[in-house]
């Protein structure tokens, strides 16, 4: 898929290095096709490594993507430069009279507060409102899985009693479903989170579907029945090295962390860990950019 990003993204230079299509406006121009419009709300602290984490998995498949990077005015990072936010996001206030063909939601670093204490929550539900008129699906990554399971579904969170860290092995449940398409019967993916949510009241939710999950890291894919919604609760985006650098970053905070598990070979921190969810990662984007936005958006809006 080419993906039209700016000119100056950070990113750019790195997805180019790895043979992934991109194009900015002039190419894309060019074009005589309707682009999907994404919008990704990036919560995550560290905002350029989300970016190309997500900009990689969305490009791998012949449509062409128009990304809008969007923030909250709520919170102000401080782990991203201002310039960075000013030159490539846009607010809510922005973009709320468009509409998107799909929306992605990424995690946070807020887990372990209620939700109604997050200071943008109030932010965050206008936005999740506002998505059910104005785009076509949404895929809501980790916290944001989870947040979206408690604001459109009424299914809380637990905090677990040691952070789940590592990559597990899933099974897929519902293998006709059209998210799951191509994968194999069993998978590995990547958690980080030191919460949870009940399998249990997903599978009992008339309106939910639970495609994949692990008997050590639980619920891992759940799509709403409509297909508006689809919830990861971990993070099949990302790059083999994702969970050594939190790692590491945990160690030099003090915490009482644990090693990764099935992750570092002989669990040994001085390996180089294995990609071993790449392809199911690339497969579950390319199956929803397909499957539940392209072709379930309309041609023109109204």
């Amino acid at each position: 898929m080419p993906i039209n990003i700016p000119k100056l993204l950070p990113a750019r230079e790195t997805l180019e290095k790895e043979n992934i299509f991109v194009m900015d406006d002039e190419r894309a121009f060019t074009q005589d096709i309707r682009p999907l419009n994404i919008l990704i709300l990036n919560l995550m602290p560290i905002k350029e490594t989300t970016e190309t984490q997500l900009l990689r998995v969305l490009g791998n498949t012949p449509l062409q993507v128009n990304v809008t990077f969007l923030k909250t005015d709520t919170y102000q990072s401080r782990n991203t430069s201002r310039d960075h936010l000013d030159l490539f996001y846009k607010s809510f206030s922005d973009i709320k009279g468009q509409k998107f063909d799909g929306l992605i939601i990424t995690g946070a670093p807020v887990e372990l507060m209620e939700f109604e204490d997050v200071g943008y929550w109030p932010e965050l539900t206008e936005i999740m409102e506002w998505s059910k008129t104005n785009v076509t699906s949404t895929l809501h990554i980790c916290w944001g899985a989870q947040a979206a399971l408690h604001y459109h579904y009424g299914i809380g969170k637990m905090t677990l009693p040691s952070k789940c860290s590592g990559v597990y092995s899933h099974n897929v449940h519902e293998p006709n479903e059209r998210l799951m398409m191509g994968f194999d019967d069993f998978f590995f993916a990547p958690h980080s989170r030191n919460t949870d949510v009940s399998s249990e009241e997903i599978v009992s939710h008339p309106a939910l579907k639970l495609l994949a999950s692990s008997t050590e890291a639980g619920a891992l894919i759940i799509a709403s029945k409509d297909g508006r919604h689809i919830m990861i609760t971990g993070h099949l985006e990302y790059e083999a090295g994702t969970l050594a650098w939190e790692y590491e970053r945990d160690l030099q905070k003090g915490l009482d962390i644990k090693i990764p598990e099935h992750y570092f070979p002989q669990d040994d921190p001085a390996q180089s860990p294995v990609n071993s969810w790449r392809s199911h990662g690339f497969l579950l984007f390319s199956n929803w950019l397909n499957y539940y936005v392209y072709q379930q958006t309309p041609y023109t809006w109204k």
